[in-house]
Order: C-alpha cells, then sequence, then structure tokens
C-alpha cells in the first residue's frame, strides 16, 4: 500500500509542472518572474503576442512558434488565445512567510483557509477575489484540494502570480499555529451569525468550506467564530467561491471603515 501511495505522491508532484494558458495568465506570470521554461505560441496570433514576445525576450525565455492544432493539444479544449507558457506553476510558501508578509506591511494579517476545495475553477475564483481584496495569502491542505494547476491560474486571470500560497499537510495543526501567532479564526458555516453582525477587523482566517460539505468537523471546532450568509431564496447554499467573495468583501468594508 505505501509503494502504491509513494507512486501517486510521486505523480502529484510531477504534475505540479503545468501549463499556464491564454495571453493574461502568461503576461501576469512573466510581470511577476515566475520561473517559465518555454512559452508556445500561434505566430499568425496578434495583439499582446507582441508584448508576451517582447517580456520574454527580456527575460531570456525561449519562444517556439507553434501551430493552433498543437496549442489545441496542448490545452486540451482550453481556450488558449494563441499562447501557452510551460513552467512550474506551484510556487507554494509556508503560512509562516504568510505571516511575515503581512507584518512586513505593517497590517493584521487576511488570511483565506481552503478546506479541501476540490474544484480548480472555484480555487481559482477565490485566489482571484483574495487577491483583489488585499489578503496576504491563501492556505490550502495537501489532500482532498485542487492544487495550482493551470486551471486555477486560468481561472484566477493571473492572480495566482501575486497571491502567495502555502500548500501544508496538516491544516488543523496550521491553523493552530496562526491561532498562536494572534490570528483569529472565522469559519463560514449555516450554523454561524450573520457576517455582517461579526467583527472582521484584526488579525483573521477565513476559512472557506468545501463545495458539498462545508468545514469538516475538526476544522469547525478549531473556529473562533461561525458566519452565515442570509437565504431568502429556495436554495440554501451558494457557490464556494461566491460565498467567500461576499465574506471577503465584508472583512474589506470593515477594516476600509
Amino acid at each position: 500500500m505505501s509503494n502504491y501511495q509513494d507512486k501517486n505522491n510521486n505523480l502529484d508532484e510531477e504534475n505540479e509542472l503545468q501549463l499556464i494558458i491564454g495571453r493574461n495568465p502568461v503576461i501576469e506570470a512573466l510581470k511577476a518572474n515566475k520561473l517559465i521554461d518555454t512559452i508556445y505560441i500561434n505566430p499568425e496570433a496578434k495583439g499582446s503576442i507582441t508584448l508576451i514576445c517582447r517580456l520574454a525576450k527580456e527575460k531570456g525565455i525561449n519562444v517556439k512558434r507553434v501551430t493552433e492544432t498543437k496549442l489545441n493539444n496542448m490545452s486540451r479544449g482550453a481556450s488558449h488565445q494563441g499562447v501557452i507558457a510551460m513552467g512550474a506553476c506551484a510556487e507554494y510558501v509556508s503560512p509562516e512567510d504568510i505571516l511575515s508578509i503581512a507584518n512586513e506591511k505593517g497590517e493584521d494579517p487576511f488570511i483565506i483557509i481552503c478546506d479541501e476545495i476540490e474544484d480548480p475553477h472555484n480555487l481559482g475564483a477565490i485566489i482571484r477575489t483574495a487577491e483583489a481584496a488585499g489578503a496576504h495569502g491563501v492556505i490550502i491542505p495537501k489532500r482532498r484540494s485542487a492544487s495550482l494547476n493551470a486551471t486555477v491560474f486560468k481561472t484566477s486571470a493571473g492572480a495566482a502570480s501575486w497571491l502567495p500560497v502555502a500548500r501544508v499537510s496538516n491544516l488543523a495543526a496550521t491553523i493552530d499555529m496562526l491561532k498562536e501567532n494572534g490570528v483569529w479564526i472565522y469559519g463560514t458555516d449555516g450554523e454561524g451569525q450573520s457576517y455582517t453582525e461579526v467583527k472582521l477587523t484584526g488579525p483573521i482566517g477565513l476559512i472557506v468550506g468545501s463545495e458539498g460539505f462545508g468545514m469538516g468537523r475538526l476544522i469547525k471546532d478549531k473556529c473562533d467564530f461561525l458566519l452565515s450568509l442570509p437565504m431568502a431564496g429556495k436554495v440554501n447554499s451558494l457557490n464556494a467561491s461566491v460565498a467567500a467573495g461576499i465574506f471577503m468583501y465584508e472583512a474589506v468594508r470593515q477594516r476600509n471603515l
């Protein structure tokens, strides 16, 4: 059994060498000095492809001119807009790094914690909103979670190139470490108080639960506060990334008062 798990873990690590698909994600990755080995372009593509080639030349990155068919095969149907970059998408930081980033900025930590967000589109959307909202970083677990793959980069519209992401083996222990460093933990749950009635200023970690089941019991028990959204319709839940965006911007509203 252990050999089988080791092989799967090795495959997961190999899959971290991902594609960055689409013009805006590639441009943002270049501007953020992400590690890129090669950029594949369709020479017949126009517009910002010229900018991409110039940035790649300035950074000494190899540019290969390929056919539209080649790009279609590489992207497996995703909209590539004439450009794909090959590089290591998964450049993770540690949770301590995220705390240090907040400290260096002289700001209270504002951290988004994703508890088993398995859909890469949701994770990408959460990262995009977190970056726009001024969060200092996102924390994801190694197991039962989407990783920083090409879909996440594409959905985040380049935000994954800017916002630090930590990938941890023990989410519960990481939450304990954050609490020891003065971070208050807020979970999102239907049993919680209305999100507008809870103080979201100061150092906070906001937990977003999985798409189908919400937060796990252990993670829920570690929360200092539980937040909920009022539901007036017949549907009693929202998409994880949509709900996360509402909670994040309530924190932004309060922190800007």
